[in-house]
Parts: structure tokens; sequence; C-alpha cells
């Protein structure tokens, strides 16, 4: 890491060489890190590209709310991206830089009289996260108001746009995952509405949010991707697996479709109590549930 550091040192970038995961993650887990904090997207990319060219090991983490980091850390760089979380607004189209929290991207929107991203308000992610995943809620989905993507390509070493069509979005997926380009910023287009009724309908979503979901404990939000015309959550609660503990680790009272951390939980915990509720579901149903949850080690 000396390299590394020097480099860091000498652009005058910030860096912590020991972070615990578990204090940048929402399901507070996870062994020490090396973390990086770019200012804008200068430094970002000037990251990304020395680390490209040095072979250096790296992640790129937004808010931290769709992972599960390795009690043992992670043997790389984690690059953090909280900094950059510019918002802007022109007419219909709002443009935010990949770690802006879509909270802050949601409340935007409602102060300009924008509608069409109230589905996303109390989503726990960031912009870049979000459009990675195709992060999704209450029947709206990230697809459904981007129009543009700005990338950088780490194969081609250059900036590129996406539009919609050629962002590959489906499901909880999209062409960024990949592993070729970085998501820097997206601008999405909404449409005018009165600012009352779309300050209603995120009262209304931030409310069914609150009274279904375990929002007191640390998780990373659903842990099961939707099993195509069944609701995953409901095979678990009906497979007698809510409260399901291993560990510190629990399937949620509330939810059968978030695992817990209920104090303590290692990733080795979650891992393990993810199988069993896999391999039980595999049983009952026949089929295999897919976690939306991504591994880091």
């Amino acid at each position: 890491m000396r390299k590394l550091t020097e480099f860091l040192d000498e652009n005058k970038i910030q860096y912590v060489k020991e972070k615990n995961a578990s204090e940048f993650t929402t399901f507070r887990i996870g062994g020490k890190c090396f973390t990086v904090y770019p200012e804008n997207e200068d430094e970002f990319i000037s990251v990304i590209s020395f680390y490209e060219d040095n072979g250096v090991k790296y992640i790129v983490i937004g808010c931290g709310s769709n992972v599960l980091f390795s009690d043992e850390g992670y043997n790389g760089a984690v690059i953090m991206t909280q900094k950059l979380s510019k918002i802007s607004v022109t007419d219909k189209i709002i443009k935010a830089e990949c770690g802006a929290q879509l909270a802050a991207v949601c409340k935007s929107a409602y102060k300009n009289g924008l509608a069409g991203l109230e589905f996303a308000y109390g989503i726990p992610g960031s912009v870049g996260g979000a459009v990675f995943m195709n992060a999704g809620a209450y029947g709206g989905e990230i697809k459904d108001v981007t129009v543009k993507v700005r990338v950088y390509s780490t194969k081609e070493k250059r900036i590129m746009e996406f539009d919609n069509e050629t962002c590959g979005f489906g499901y909880r997926t999209s062409a960024f995952q990949t592993g070729e380009y970085i998501i820097l910023s997206a601008e999405f287009e909404l449409t005018e509405a009165d600012k009352v009724e779309i300050k209603a309908r995120m009262d209304d979503f931030i409310g069914r949010r609150k009274s279904k979901q375990p929002l007191n404990y640390p998780s990373a939000g659903s842990a099961f991707k939707r099993y195509p015309g069944r609701y995953t959550g409901q095979m678990i609660e009906e497979a007698g697996l809510k409260g399901y503990t291993v560990g510190g680790a629990q399937v949620s009272e509330k939810h059968a479709g978030f695992i817990i951390n209920k104090g303590g939980a290692t990733a080795d915990d979650v891992i393990k109590l993810i199988e069993h509720i896999k391999s039980v579901i595999k049983e009952r149903e026949g089929i295999e549930i897919e976690t939306e949850v991504r591994k880091i080690d």
C-alpha cells in the first residue's frame, strides 16, 4: 500500500488506513478497510485510473446499504463517494452525482415541484448504487426516470454517456454490473406536479416503510430478490423462519424479507442464515432464491 499512499499524499486526497466496514455500512458489519474519499469527479477518476494501472484491488461504495463486508475486512481499497453529492435542477431534469443520497434527490425534486421519484424516498442508498442495481419500490424503478448516466470506462479509459436504452436496466440489474463502468452521475427526467400531492405520496411511502420494515435495526434492506410471481418474504414467513436466528443475525419478525443485525452479528452469521433460508425454500418450494446483498471480501 506504500505506493498507493504516496499517490494519495502527493495529490492531497483524503484516506483512512484502517476503518471498520461496520462504520460505513447499514448492516454495521465488517472488518478493517483502507478507505479513500475523493472530493470531486476529477479526483475520483484519477484514483480509479491509478488503481487500474497499478493492479490495486478496489471497490466503490456509496451509502453502504446493500453490501456485506467480510469480518476480516477488505484486502484492497474502498473508494467512498459520499463527497460527490452535488444535485442540480434544470427545468424537468435533475442531475445528481453518484454519491448523492436518494433521499436528498427526492427532496430536491419535491422542492422544485417535480414528480416521479417519490417511490425512492426512504431507499437508503446513493444515486450510483441505485442506478447500478436499478433500485425500486412500490411499483417504481430508477429506470423509469433515468435519461442519462455518465460513467468512466476502465477499459477505454475515458468518460462515456449512456442513454436509458443502453443502460441495460432489468430487475435489480444494469449494464454497469460488468465491472467496466464506474458511475459518475445520472440525470432523471421528471414531470411537473402539485407539491402538496408529491409530498403526500412521499409521506405515504415512508409511512409504509416504517410500518412494515424493521428500520430500527441495522440491515442491508431487502435480503432477497423477488422470485417471478412470488413474494420471497412471504415464502420465508410461510416456512416458519420469521425470527430464525444465527448468532447475531435474525430473520426480522416484522418483515421476513429482511435479515437484521440484532447486535454483534458477524458476516459469517449472515451468510449462514442466508444459506439456511435458501436451503429451506429450495426444499419446500423447489426453487432457488437469490440474494440482493453483495458480499465483499
